[in-house]
């Protein structure tokens, strides 16, 4: 690579300079890439996205026939909601959209936040998130269950489904049918690195394999020996097969997909095996892929997918389609949609407000005034790059090895935000421009997660210039209150709402007990400190290491993490500021 920063844009320009008869890009973002003869008048609008690392996923299956746009987020990263709905003006077509996308909670924030101000502004939008990983959950929880490369087939009868010219309601279930009728399960054999990190996000020893490890490098449910091609094709298909129910008598469409670094020889192993499975129980293969579909960087390993096919499916999968990635038949050519004009940006959708503020009385006293707060922030953004390896490495046991990025690329543009930021901003306007920097920045969870928080947080001191300690502890509260609202998490599912929420009580207990606002951030430091480090003593409910129950024992919550260190920054530049 050149940069790790231009790494996406780079990415991005160099696919659409290889294909320009396939794809193009729209919107300011430059992160919405679009098929050339896709969206059109009447026609439903199918937009996919997620973070960047799984190529050809997601921008590869942009094209006639397929989806209209894809949304191209960072580096294992879901993209933001204003990069979604560049996306999703580019392939408006006037009939609705669908958003297609894999179940995880970032993806399924930043595309709920899109959804949200496209229904504003009166478009109807669907929204699919795909749940075919069986190692992920067991069956009586299929919604918990993460989207791996079960992607390909749900992108596929949907794109085909909008090709026919089906209206909303009918491509929005054909997409639940194909998601319900697919199954995928995976091994890893190596771990991958992260172009920021150049670590691996987990080890494995030689001669051992991750069984069911998540598209991101999250690691799987168990490890074990490595086994011969048979053995490992053995145990994904006969897991697949019962999950999903197969009889002597069905078909089915195959997807053997490789994870960026195993050989083509080993996928047709893999094949070989799976066909002679089928064949023995009397399931018939009506159509097979086996290639790079849905990557994780270079990790080496693949994962096995199943349809079930019925008669309304079958049609579905051979309906012509042309992408980088895919192509089926011959497609008929038709004019295309060219980009609608952009509308304003979304900055942080979920929560409305201007970056400008009505002018009013506001409260003056409070020794934190506009310009301290500006540098309690500023120091949060130099403790977090300077900790970042450290939080990627927190989160490369237990998640997907990204968060230190995710809150480096975050905190950075909150820093050029207050940069731009006129010395009498008050505290709530340069909290809604934090917000839209961060949400802009990152998607990912984090995202919206911190952008709700700097927005409540914001609101919740509105009728001040200054802080004082009473103030300081609302702000808290209302920014843990946030996070816990956006996430639908609570104390004890092992994330950042274990380190806010006691920094939040603590933070309270002090105001109340006439303390300053130096003894406020404090308090609320330590709280989240100890609140961080019960979570090693948690296994994890909520977010993508809940996957691996209590394999995730033992390990400190990266966002747990994260939070302690927001808040042991605002007190080390508070207490600079007031010395």
């Amino acid at each position: 690579m050149n940069a790790p920063e231009n790494i996406i844009p780079e990415m991005i320009e160099g696919m659409i300079g290889a294909h320009p008869d396939l794809l193009r890009v729209s919107g300011a973002t430059g992160r919405a890439v679009v098929a050339v003869d896709g969206p059109r008048p009447g026609k439903v609008g199918v937009v996919v996205g997620g973070g960047s690392g799984h190529e050809p996923a997601f921008a590869g299956y942009v094209g006639r026939g397929l989806a209209d746009a894809a949304a191209v987020g960072n580096v294992f990263a879901s993209p933001s909601p204003e990069q979604i709905l560049d996306a999703a003006r580019a392939a408006d077509g006037g009939a609705g959209i669908i958003f297609l996308y894999g179940n995880y909670s970032g993806d399924v924030m930043n595309f709920d936040m899109a959804a949200e101000e496209l229904s504003a502004s009166g478009s109807p939008v669907k929204s699919v998130a795909v749940t075919d990983d069986v190692a992920s959950a067991p069956k009586e929880r299929m919604d918990e269950r993460r989207g791996i490369a079960g992607d390909f087939f749900v992108f596929k009868i949907a794109g085909a489904a909008a090709d026919r010219m089906l209206p909303l309601d009918e491509v929005d279930r054909l997409a639940r049918h194909a998601n319900a009728s697919t199954r995928t399960m995976g091994v890893a054999l190596s771990a991958c690195s992260l172009p920021q990190t150049r670590k691996p996000n987990f080890e494995i020893p030689p001669g051992e394999m991750e069984i069911g490890m998540g598209l991101h490098g999250e690691p799987g449910i168990r490890r074990g020996p490595l086994e011969s091609a048979d053995s490992l094709a053995e145990q994904l298909v006969a897991t697949i097969i019962a999950d999903l129910g197969l009889r002597r008598g069905d078909e089915v469409a195959v997807l053997v997909n490789g994870l960026g670094s195993t050989s083509s020889m080993e996928l047709y192993l893999l094949h070989r095996r799976t066909r002679q499975i089928l064949d023995e129980q009397g399931i018939r293969i009506a159509r097979s892929w086996v290639g790079e579909y849905a990557t994780s960087l270079e990790m080496a390993g693949a994962s096995i997918t199943l349809l079930r096919l019925d008669d309304e499916l079958r049609v579905l999968l051979e309906h012509p389609c042309r992408s980088v990635a895919l192509t089926v038949g011959e497609v008929a050519v038709a004019g295309s949609l060219r980009s609608a004009p952009a509308s304003a940006g979304s900055g942080a959708s979920a929560e409305k407000g201007s970056v400008a503020s009505d002018r009013k009385e506001l409260v003056t006293d409070g020794e934190i005034t506009p310009m301290i707060f500006r540098q309690m922030m500023r120091n949060v953004g130099s403790v977090i790059v300077a900790e970042k390896d450290w939080l990627s490495e927190l989160d490369g046991v237990i998640g997907d090895g990204d968060h230190g990025v995710t809150m480096e690329i975050g905190w950075i543009a909150v820093g050029k935000a207050l940069d731009a930021a006129p010395k009498e901003e008050t505290i709530e306007v340069t909290c809604k421009r934090m917000a839209k920097a961060f949400l802009d920045a990152v998607g990912a969870s984090s995202g919206p997660l911190y952008a709700t928080a700097f927005l409540r947080a914001g609101t919740a001191v509105g009728d001040r210039l200054n802080l004082d300690a009473a103030a300081l502890a609302s702000w808290i509260a209302a920014a843990s209150q946030g996070i816990q609202d956006r996430g639908r998490a609570e104390p004890g599912d092992k994330t950042m709402v274990d380190a806010w929420v006691p920094a939040a009580v603590a933070a309270k207990a002090a105001a109340q007990s006439g303390a300053s606002s130096i003894e406020v951030i404090e308090a609320a430091t330590t709280g989240a400190k100890d609140g961080m480090e019960k979570t090693a003593h948690i296994a994890a409910r909520r977010g993508r290491s809940a996957k691996l129950g209590e394999r995730s024992l033992g390990h400190i919550d990266p966002g747990a993490a994260s939070t302690y260190l927001t808040l042991r920054a605002m007190a080390e530049a508070l207490r600079r500021a007031l010395a």
